[in-house]
């Protein structure tokens, strides 16, 4: 019998991701597991529903209570909590994974948009833990997790989308107080978050399938989550857990296992700083761009004696330089998108690329004759880093050192796009 058999474990959002890897972790462990999420029918875009996540949980050897609950309504909340305890006859553990995320700037999130992240993100934490409350308090070494990060205040972690971070904050914020309001009850209140990148449904369609390469599965975190509710609730509360450092506490050295991609680099993922993640993604790092940037100059060097089309030199000019001589009609059927680049740095200056009209075209400023579908900030050295395949959008954007507005589904394909260019670059 495993160290959670005949517990309860309330997880809400885990038809899929996370969330289910922790439920299946927990049915093979041979606990109860309640699935409170609002995917009863399949998704046309997204995996699994809250009754194959229960089939699977129940194969693995648990047993499990499928509920249909959005937890913006605490009604709904409490019903199945209800339900919970007269199919179980308690709950020991909440997990607070469900989450709702946008990452856009203050103009480009609607209101509704935002309503829905504190929504999910904050209110149904919080409501969801209190409904639970009772029960925990009664609970067999009861334990409250919360997916969500550390509370980093670096200003880069607001700029680019500060209302999700504000909403995904407001998780952890839970884990503050309430650690110190229930430790009375013996109840531990933790936040846990990956190291890296996890490959979800969320990261896929935000970075598509060159991202998942650089992701870890959501196996660490099931396997992080078991250790901590594994420990005594008294012993460890009110802290802010990274997947790879918990299990390190068990003696795991090697975490090959869960890379989707072995031998691969890892991306960071969003809210910790970069002491934490270094040696996991060179392409974030300095030395890196320091890398990038000498790469460049002597690319700049051997290829600026062909001439350049452009008013500026420098291996900004060059890369479009080379952009526009490989540009062809399949490419601008494909990618149908026009991009805008703002740069600052070594060489700064506003340059765009014409990926959905006529035959295409690339220059210097903003493009006169049609409006960007995507604007991208960032400095002239991540741009080169970024063409010459040193560090990836994805990356760049979720370590802050890249701002985009606009189409973010357009954003992904450029990432693509680099990929097809850079052996000709």
């Amino acid at each position: 019998m495993g160290k959670l058999a005949g517990r309860t474990v309330f997880i809400t959002g885990a038809s899929r991701g996370i969330g289910k890897a922790i439920a299946l972790k927990v049915g093979k462990d041979g606990g109860n597991v309640v699935i409170a999420a609002k995917t009863a029918v399949p998704h046309p875009k997204l995996p699994g529903t809250i009754y194959s996540a229960a089939k699977e949980v129940e194969a693995a050897g648990g047993k499990c209570l499928p509920c249909v609950v959005d937890i913006r309504n605490e009604d709904s909340i409490h019903e199945a909590v209800e339900q919970a305890v007269k199919t179980f006859g308690g709950i020991d553990i909440l997990v607070n994974n469900a989450s709702a995320i946008s990452l856009t700037g203050t103009l480009d999130t609607p209101m509704k948009k935002f309503d829905l992240m504190f929504g999910v993100n904050v209110r149904g934490t919080y409501a969801t833990t209190q409904a639970c409350l009772p029960y925990l308090i009664k609970g067999t070494n009861p334990h409250v997790l919360n997916i969500s990060p550390p509370l980093n205040m670096q200003p880069h972690w607001f700029k680019n989308h500060v209302a999700y971070t504000m909403a995904k904050y407001g998780m952890s914020m839970c884990v503050l107080g309430m650690a110190e309001e229930l430790k009375v009850h013996g109840i531990a209140v933790n936040a846990l978050w990956p190291r890296t990148a996890i490959s979800t449904a969320a990261m896929k369609m935000l970075g598509g399938d060159e991202a998942l390469k650089q992701c870890r599965n959501s196996e660490i975190m099931a396997d992080a989550a078991y250790t901590i509710f594994s420990g005594d609730s008294r012993s460890r509360t009110g802290k802010f857990l990274i997947d790879e450092f918990v299990l390190k506490e068990t003696g795991m050295t090697n975490f090959d296992q869960y890379a989707e991609c072995p031998g691969s680099q890892l991306m960071p993922d969003f809210f910790l700083n970069e002491e934490d993640i270094v040696g996991l993604q060179s392409a974030s790092g300095d030395a890196a761009e320091a890398s990038s940037g000498s790469s460049a100059s002597s690319s700049s060097s051997s290829s600026s004696s062909g001439g350049s089309a452009f008013s500026t030199s420098g291996p900004v000019a060059d890369i479009f330089s080379k952009v526009q001589a490989n540009i062809t009609p399949d490419l601008v059927e494909s990618t149908k998108a026009v991009y805008l680049f703002e740069l600052t740095g070594d060489h700064p200056g506003t340059w765009y690329a014409d990926l959905k009209n006529g035959a295409g075209a690339v220059g210097e400023g903003a493009p006169t004759s049609c409006t960007p579908d995507v604007t991208m900030r960032m400095t002239s050295k991540n741009f080169v880093a970024m063409f010459t395949g040193k560090l990836s959008s994805t990356s760049a954007f979720m370590t802050g050192k890249l701002k985009i507005t606009g189409n973010m589904g357009l954003a992904m394909k450029l990432e693509r796009l680099m990929k097809k260019l850079r052996s000709k670059l």
